[in-house]
């Protein structure tokens, strides 16, 4: 019998496909290593701990976060896209996971060709605080005081490019003012300087915040969630302020392999990642650390990705936002 060149390409490719489509049926069966990008302790550090332990239980094998921080996740971002795309190594992706590659064009990754989507975990909202001692009881008057006096007003972030930056930064275009950056290292030290009254205000994720606020050593001024938020009911949202769009803006925590991953290891982690998600205690425990649960198909993921990638790149050209 006799067998075409081309014939024999296609045997031989087969060969060479097989022995990973058995690698993939038989997933996992190792530790699979979950990279964070910021430090323990972080939101996305215990979101993803959370996750983590029961996509353990569901695998059948241990899912393990391992915190590789520097320069805004980028660091962990490019080791990741440079691992093996065998479903072993995944990334917990932020906004960073694109803004990075905005504000750095000698990134060493790029946030859609170099990663394969696996499914979204959780949306975290942002509150505008202000000290209690500052005069500001309305997010109207602070915009009043920023236009009075350009360059004046401040606000405090985590660093630049973090959601607490972007959002200040999409305030003062949309309100059409001129506001100073102070970033931190780190949330923490940025509230301290708000809650001081050094610092004007800042946004922050809706975690921890709630002891402050009743306290009265914080003031909130607005939710960026499209609905008034359930654990702050006489906040009025950004668009009822006369800011709309925030609610679009909200950090989104996914999590993402190497580019090339197997398809049926795609679907076997998603699979993990929403039967965990839909788990009532995980569910309410998320919920309680202030993030709206938000599950989806790795497809749904990657289209998310392409407009998180489209909307941080136009807040960042139009505040002029470099690194």
């Amino acid at each position: 019998m006799n067998i075409t060149r081309r014939q024999a390409g296609a045997g031989l490719l087969g060969a060479l496909a097989l022995p990973s489509l058995a690698r993939a049926q038989n997933f996992p069966s190792r530790t699979i290593r979950l990279v964070v990008g910021f430090s323990a302790g972080g939101p996305t550090d215990v979101i993803a701990r959370v996750v983590a332990q029961d996509m353990s239980d569901s695998l059948g094998q241990s899912v393990i976060v391992e915190n590789r921080t520097g320069a805004n996740a980028l660091v962990a971002t490019e080791a990741v896209a440079r691992e093996q795309p065998d479903g072993y190594t995944l990334m917990v992706t932020t906004l960073s996971h694109s803004v990075n590659a905005i504000l750095n064009p000698n990134a060493r990754y790029h946030p859609l060709r170099d990663f394969a989507p696996v499914g979204l975990l959780a949306v975290l909202p942002l509150i505008a605080v202000t000290g209690a001692s500052t005069p500001y009881r309305t997010l109207a008057e602070l915009v009043a005081a920023a236009k009075a006096k350009p360059g004046e007003l401040t606000y405090g972030s985590a660093g630049i490019g973090g959601s607490a930056h972007l959002a200040a930064a999409l305030l003062a275009v949309q309100s059409n003012t001129e506001m100073t950056h102070v970033p931190f290292r780190g949330n923490a030290p940025a509230l301290t300087e708000v809650m001081a009254g050094r610092v004007a205000f800042m946004f922050y994720p809706m975690i921890g915040l709630a002891d402050h606020i009743a306290r009265g050593t914080l003031r909130p001024l607005g939710v960026s969630t499209a609905e008034r938020s359930p654990d702050y009911p006489d906040v009025p949202t950004m668009r009822e302020i006369g800011f709309p769009g925030f609610e679009d803006y909200s950090q989104g925590l996914g999590i993402a392999a190497p580019a090339s991953t197997p398809e049926p290891v795609v679907t076997r982690l998603n699979t993990a990642i929403r039967a965990s998600l839909e788990k009532p205690e995980t569910n309410q425990r998320l919920k309680s650390l202030g993030a709206i649960v938000t599950s989806s198909t790795p497809a749904e993921f990657g289209a998310f990705l392409e407009r998180d990638l489209d909307r941080w790149r136009r807040v960042i050209e139009a505040a002029k936002i470099t690194a």
